[in-house]
């Protein structure tokens, strides 16, 4: 079976693991989040505004914004990595690619910490995302010019055994779920 191949069936199983716990779910998950961010305060965070059955981060991106910057991803191009649009609470949204809500007004900012969506997540610190590629390449270019804190927040059902990766695929530094805290090592 090829990469490819392998990719999108892993992905299948994975929408549909996170189908059954967003179903599930019961109140609020992004408690834990909210945690993690505490503990920095006042750096540049880059979150997204969920679609479909992703988890909800909002209430961890409104809390952090009464502390410092936050921004959501906005898609430039087909290839391109992301940018991300300085965001608070209540302000003016409109839809944007893929149905993600953006920033009716864009102001760019540049995070040092990027809560990133994913499908699917290994105990290696392995995301699988929907495969465009745009979390990757956005993470490597960030990651070019210094220190970035990738967390990937997802429930604990999206956890797979293993993924199929390439060698462009940006792992995470730390994953966040509904009820834990998973940091891999570098």
């Amino acid at each position: 079976m090829s990469l490819e191949a392998q990719k999108t069936e892993a992905r299948r199983a994975a929408f549909a693991r996170r189908k059954q716990a967003h179903a599930a779910q019961s109140g609020a998950s992004a408690g834990v989040l909210s945690d993690v961010l505490a503990g920095y305060r006042g750096a540049p965070v880059a979150g997204f505004m969920p679609i479909g059955t992703e988890i909800d981060p909002s209430p961890a991106l409104a809390e952090a914004s009464a502390h410092g910057p936050v921004g959501l991803p906005v898609i430039q191009a087909a290839g391109a990595p992301l940018r991300f649009a300085l965001y608070t609470p209540g302000m003016q949204m409109v839809e944007g690619a893929f149905k993600a809500l953006i920033p009716v007004e864009l102001t760019w900012m540049v995070p040092e910490i990027v809560i990133v969506p994913l499908v699917a997540w290994d105990a290696q610190g392995g995301r699988l995302g929907y495969g465009g590629g745009f979390y990757d390449r956005t993470l490597e270019g960030l990651r070019a010019r210094g220190p970035v804190l990738a967390i990937g927040f997802a429930f604990n059902a999206q956890q797979a055994e293993a993924l199929p990766l390439e060698p462009t695929d940006q792992p995470l530094d730390m994953i966040v779920t509904e009820d834990r805290i998973v940091q891999f090592s570098s």
